[in-house]
């Protein structure tokens, strides 16, 4: 197997023990991304809008460290403090993707770290 570790100072440091990316066989694997600003590490949680945007801001960093861009993307989960979040964080995810939209999963937590109300990971092809 061939493994690679993507880190990037553009995307917030792993605050446990995981990668923010793996490169294998093809693949980048993204962890999971929430609303971390990667130069603060503080939470961009003004609204339902900023926090989105800073994790889609966060899984650009991930694509762009390894040299693709959201058009890879092949899986994603979208990981929710509450359902009734689902339209809104829909419609600014569905903005960074044009078509051959990505397979997903959207699901409702009870928690999730740092109590934030979003989290997204992906997996791209390279």
């Amino acid at each position: 197997m061939n493994k690679q570790i993507i880190n990037t100072t553009n995307a917030p440091a792993p605050i446990g023990p995981y990668s923010q990316a793996v490169k294998a066989n093809g693949f980048l694997f993204c962890s999971g991304q929430i609303a971390l600003h990667p130069q603060t590490g503080e939470l961009m949680m003004a609204d339902l809008e900023t926090e989105t945007k800073q994790v889609m801001a966060n899984i650009k960093a991930l694509l762009d460290e390894a040299s693709i861009d959201f058009s890879n993307i092949i899986k994603t989960t979208i990981f929710l403090s509450d359902m009734s979040l689902f339209a809104k964080v829909n419609e600014i995810y569905g903005s960074y993707f044009s078509e051959n939209f990505p397979a997903r999963e959207t699901v409702a937590v009870k928690t999730l770290p740092r109590n934030v109300n979003v989290e997204i990971s992906v997996t791209a092809v390279l």
